[in-house]
């Protein structure tokens, strides 16, 4: 059990993640609004809509990260909450489509600070005893504002004007910041951390070309010379920056980590876990209204049953990891991920909602079940003076596996079915063009499975590097 005494951080730390996660899901519920406002959006700008707190977030995960653990984290949080409000405003005041994407921009560049942030200092509060439980619990706030997201942009959608959705997000930010000065304290951090200005540019222009080839994928063709630019371009910028950071004295992020097989694996099963669930959340929405005639309301609330496994099972995962180990855990959740997809593959229009809703908790125990100790495995395999830096790299992982997920079951369903179901036969094509879609993915969850538990073979029970005791001491911040 986490310390009583730090609860209220722990609330407050998590309803920031949730918060901050939410804004990833919410805005798609949106689209249809948005297409007939008086902004009157391109395609391409509705995308860039979309697309861009996704991007500007997975391209600054990592500096963000060595920023809060340069700068102090609780620092970094309370920036990275002032930036998303204001964002969030730019956002609900946008008269153009541009300053509509420049708000979504900048609150993206403020979730940057506030995931790796909330996660080092929880890491830090929990102490080595309750690391597993704080990370299950981080874990299940990520999972939560994925489906908040989903709720709430639904009911917006319903209900009231796309601004709205921004609006509210200002105030809340600013009483979560409130929250965060009075309850949460500073953590050490590590002034002579290295920031690394090139490494830091060199990283993020790479991700961000990365990031933007994998979204942009499905609409422009994957052969296209748009994607394969990107593509080349982040990988030309990778290249440099390994070599970059392999010559530096002082790189923002050594290379040289990923040796450790336990942490190339815990990298690859937090992107596979995020690749099969926002496969998931990206036809669910499209199932639910074309093939079952939801509203948009009713289809965001249709996927809390999604909410249970990654609410109860973390607990229980964190008491077998101790028993056990991770291997049995990392294994057992993938293959439940996969699973549930695959049981979700065979939807259709008639298919019962009760059926559905348990295809959807196989799926969240696999969450539930992997997710905290992959994440543990990520931040323990790093120094504990880069806490930040490590939860970075996790939530790095994440954003890219969600992003390739989408891009996947996106492009084969964009390959068997275009437009909108208006007839029985037209839904049936649909449903299966998304059958076909989630099969792909759980396939290739599956191989990323393999390698996962191959990595992890021979990792016992209370292995963890976060307990050497040779690691670099950070020295205490004001």
């Amino acid at each position: 059990m986490f310390p009583r005494a730090q609860k209220p951080a722990l609330l407050a730390l998590c309803a920031c993640v949730l918060v901050a996660q939410s804004m990833v899901a919410a805005i798609n519920l949106l689209i249809p609004q948005l297409a007939a406002s008086s902004l009157r959006p391109t395609g391409t700008q509705l995308l860039w809509a979309v697309d861009a707190y996704v991007i500007v977030f997975a391209g600054l995960l990592i500096p963000a990260g060595a920023l809060g653990d340069r700068l102090g984290r609780k620092g970094a949080l309370l920036a990275g909450l002032g930036l998303f409000a204001a964002g969030a405003a730019t956002s609900a005041l946008a008269a153009v489509p541009a300053v509509l994407i420049a708000g979504r921009g900048l609150c993206g560049a403020g979730a940057a600070l506030i995931m790796p942030a909330t996660m080092s200092i929880l890491v830090r509060l929990a102490g080595p005893r309750h690391t597993a439980q704080a990370l299950a619990t981080w874990t299940l706030a990520v999972g939560l504002g994925g489906l908040a997201g989903n709720v709430g942009g639904g009911l917006v959608g319903q209900y009231l004007s796309w601004r709205a959705l921004f609006w509210i997000m200002v105030p809340l930010a600013a009483l979560l910041a409130v929250a965060v000065a009075r309850t949460t304290p500073r953590t050490p951090a590590n002034p002579a951390a290295a920031l690394d200005p090139v490494g830091s540019l060199l990283l993020t222009v790479a991700l961000v070309a990365v990031v933007y080839g994998i979204i942009e994928g499905p609409s422009y063709g994957w052969s296209s010379a748009h994607v394969l630019t990107a593509f080349a371009t982040g990988t030309a910028l990778l290249v440099l920056f390994i070599g970059h950071a392999w010559l530096a004295e002082r790189p923002l992020f050594d290379p040289r980590v990923f040796a450790s097989r336990r942490l190339r694996a815990g990298t690859l099963g937090t992107a596979a876990c995020f690749f099969g669930l926002f496969s998931l959340f990206y036809v669910n929405a499209q199932y639910l209204q074309y093939a079952k005639g939801y509203s948009v309301a009713l289809t965001g609330l249709a996927i809390v049953p999604l909410t249970v496994g990654m609410a109860l099972v973390p607990k229980l995962g964190a008491r077998w990891q101790e028993r056990f180990g991770p291997l049995p855990l990392v294994g057992g959740g993938l293959g439940l991920i996969g699973l549930g997809l695959l049981l979700v593959s065979t939807a259709n229009a008639s298919t019962p909602y009760a059926l559905y809703a348990l295809y959807l908790l196989v799926l969240s125990a696999g969450m539930g079940l992997c997710a905290p100790s992959l994440t543990v495995t990520v931040v323990a395999e790093l120094p504990a003076h880069q806490a930040g830096l490590g939860s970075g790299l996790n939530t790095a992982a994440r954003e890219i596996g969600a992003a390739l997920g989408v891009a996947v079951v996106g492009t084969v369903l964009a390959a068997r079915f275009s437009g909108t179901p208006q007839s029985a036969a037209r839904t049936g094509e649909f449903t299966s063009a998304m059958g076909v879609g989630l099969r792909t993915v759980a396939v290739l969850l599956m191989v990323a499975a393999v390698a996962v538990v191959i990595g992890y073979r021979g990792s016992g029970p209370g292995h963890t590097v976060a307990a050497d005791e040779s690691r670099e001491p950070a020295k205490e911040t004001a």
